[in-house]
């Protein structure tokens, strides 16, 4: 949970060099490193049902969803975002994953914010998690706010929220964030 480390693989997204830094796998290494993401799992999807009440119901009818607490962006004209979350099929745990983003175009800043993605159907929820899934630069987050759950579309049965944490970020630039999936 360092925001550090964080924003260090954020950028290193950029080079393609978070692939080889242990600290920007998938799977967390420890066992206090796994206890601690699912806590803030945990936390994180309490404070999105806290912000938006209708969450819980979309939860409920959703074929799974991927949660992603702390997820740490920086840039200066070209940035970078990752976190590491875990996946849940229908409501139980399944995996970890991560994501990452590269952007270019104007923006500077850091920030933190938590992600979730809700998964209307399994066809969705299985190409996550075979590692088919990505989102082009035009897809947009919703961010979380009473009833936003409720009067979302989802977008090739996917829905994205976001809870911007800290930081601040001025950006209007273009990437795409990519995903990485490993089962328990």
């Amino acid at each position: 949970n360092d925001p550090m480390k964080k924003l260090l693989c954020a950028l290193l997204v950029l080079t393609g060099a978070a692939v080889a830094l242990p600290a920007c796998s998938t799977e967390p290494k420890t066992a206090a490193e796994k206890s601690t993401l699912s806590n803030d799992v945990d936390a994180a999807l309490s404070a999105f049902k806290n912000a938006d009440s209708s969450l819980a119901g979309e939860l409920n009818k959703s074929a799974g969803y991927a949660v992603f607490p702390d997820v740490g962006k920086g840039g200066f004209i070209a940035g970078g975002s990752y976190g590491k979350g875990e996946v849940f099929d229908h409501g139980v745990r399944v995996g970890w994953c991560d994501l990452s983003q590269a952007t270019i175009g104007l923006q500077a800043g850091a920030q933190t914010f938590d992600e979730l993605i809700i998964f209307k159907d399994q066809a969705a929820l299985d190409r996550f998690k075979e590692g088919k899934f990505a989102f082009a630069a035009n897809a947009s987050a919703v961010a979380v706010k009473p009833g936003a759950a409720a009067s979302n579309d989802y977008n090739s049965g996917v829905a994205v929220f976001t809870r911007t944490k800290g930081g601040v970020m001025a950006e209007a630039a273009l990437g795409g964030q990519k995903f990485s999936f490993k089962k328990y």
